[in-house]
């Protein structure tokens, strides 16, 4: 009898000294993050520190997203909730305004950068929130929430503003490979149509015109006027860009409409511009997305 309990007591030792080894994720704080772009940043900046739990699915709109109930309850037991503000979140921000009347403290990126303007369409004068677009802006961004992640209770500190220092020469990197692309582009040919109002940083951080959105306003969830469109196709016609470009996020119907209606050939190039992919998607990580949008563009300009 003894001798079978010994085997059963030592495998149990066993699998015990190997739980007692392995990461426990349970015992780590949680970071929360809305948007997948963001999350991709803030797991850079953690690394093992910290478990980040990103509510927007791949290939979504950061317009519309919705989450769980259960993804509700555990945002509202975050260490910290980090969002991208400036009324992006249009679907989520119940639950932020939740979880912060809760006291989760929360990091909102459009509080800490130089925030533009839409300068056309329904929204003009409204606060733009697609600061990604420019990386001297995320740049900002990091600056800021590595503190904030750094007062996280349970984290490493250093760890957290080395990490940080990593990912600001990426980013300055990724800022003077978009700045030589875009340079080849003739003045003439630096004008940007899209789905909507999304790429008002680039544009001034790259000195780039930007003649006009299919959907006028600065949210994916308004709809064109057939005298939008009509304009759009005059302002296509008139400066002859060779390429107008679709987000990945959302349909290209109109975008494609729109190029047929110009009497002008334009080509539609799909932009990865307000939500990741899935991993090996083509746009899994920010600098990634960043980089094959760079190319779409300038060649899409050049050409």
């Amino acid at each position: 009898m003894t001798r079978r309990l010994i085997p059963a007591l030592a495998i149990t030792m066993f699998v015990a000294a190997l739980a007692a080894c392995a990461p426990a994720s349970g015992d780590r704080p949680l970071v929360a993050v809305s948007t997948n772009i963001l999350g991709d940043v803030v797991a850079e900046l953690v690394g093992d520190e910290a478990d980040v739990m990103t509510l927007m699915r791949p290939n979504a709109d950061p317009h519309s997203f919705e989450i769980s109930a259960r993804e509700a309850a555990r945002l509202r037991s975050a260490s910290l909730v980090v969002s991208n503000g400036l009324a992006l979140e249009e679907g989520l921000q119940r639950h932020l305004d939740a979880a912060a009347a809760d006291g989760v403290d929360r990091f909102v990126a459009g509080d800490v950068i130089d925030v533009l303007d839409y300068q056309e369409g329904d929204a003009a004068g409204v606060p733009d929130p697609h600061f990604w677009t420019d990386p001297t802006r995320m740049i900002d961004v990091v600056e800021a929430l590595a503190p904030a992640l750094s007062r996280v209770p349970g984290v490493d500190g250093d760890v957290i503003a080395a990490n940080a220092a990593g990912y600001r020469d990426e980013l300055a990197a990724l800022e003077a490979e978009m700045t030589e692309a875009f340079a080849a582009i003739p003045d003439a040919r630096r004008a940007l149509v899209t789905n909507h109002h999304v790429f008002g940083y680039l544009a001034e951080r790259f000195d780039f015109r930007v003649i006009g959105a299919v959907i006028p306003g600065g949210t994916t969830l308004a709809a064109p006027s057939a005298s939008d469109l009509a304009g759009l196709v005059t302002a296509i016609e008139e400066t002859s860009v060779p390429a107008i470009f679709a987000e990945s996020s959302s349909p290209d119907r109109l975008m494609q409409a729109l190029a047929e209606e110009a009497d002008v050939h334009v080509d539609v190039v799909e932009l990865y511009t307000e939500s990741l992919t899935e991993p090996g998607g083509g746009a899994d990580t920010y600098l990634t997305m960043m980089r094959v949008n760079t190319e779409r563009i300038a060649t899409g300009l050049s050409s």
